[in-house]
């Protein structure tokens, strides 16, 4: 499933990240990499997905997000 996609609350774990390569090497500076835990904090009506990255909240666009493979960590 995409970022996007996610449920309000819940942890994920990243699998890729599918971007820009400006884009990905930004969120990569970040700590946005395969493997690394996330938390979706909020997702709005007008597109933005507000998450947190080993805490620190993050807002991306949607078409960000959509790029963005998680799963649900265990």
């Amino acid at each position: 499933m995409t970022l996007s996609e996610g449920e309000r609350g819940t942890i994920y774990n990243v699998l890729e990240v599918h971007a820009e390569i400006s884009i990905e090497r930004r969120l990569a500076a970040l700590g946005l990499i395969s493997g690394t835990k996330v938390t979706l904090l909020n997702k709005k009506k007008k597109g933005a997905v507000i998450f947190s990255v080993r805490g620190t909240r993050f807002a991306i666009g949607r078409a960000i997000a959509d790029g963005i493979l998680v799963e649900v960590a265990k």
